[in-house]
């Protein structure tokens, strides 16, 4: 008997709290949720560092995601900085990596 094993890829981006997920980019452009009949995988973890005072929560992305625009919500839109592209997101270990550090800090 053959099995088949499906491994999901997924990556990861530290977000602040008081900002939120905007556009979403994958390899053919704007993620298009007519042409994936979804929107795109996004999750907030419960995993949370402390970073220069600030609460930074780990967030999942599925691997189809190649960059990620970041803005403001109203409650801290008066920060002179609108919007933020993320064009590098993390690998899993990259991530264990910064938990680790915070920890130990």
């Amino acid at each position: 008997m053959l099995f088949k094993l499906l491994v999901t890829l997924v990556k990861y981006f530290f977000l602040s709290n008081g900002w939120s997920v905007g556009r979403v980019w994958e390899l053919g452009g704007l993620w298009n949720e007519t042409a994936w009949r979804r929107k795109p995988q996004i999750d907030r973890l419960n995993i949370c560092i402390w970073e220069n005072g600030e609460k930074l929560w780990l967030y999942r992305v599925e691997d189809e995601i190649l960059m990620v625009e970041v803005k403001p919500t109203e409650s801290v839109e008066s920060s002179s900085i609108g919007q933020v592209v993320l064009k590098r997101l993390i690998t899993a270990d990259q991530a264990i990596d910064l938990i680790g550090s915070n920890v130990e800090s």
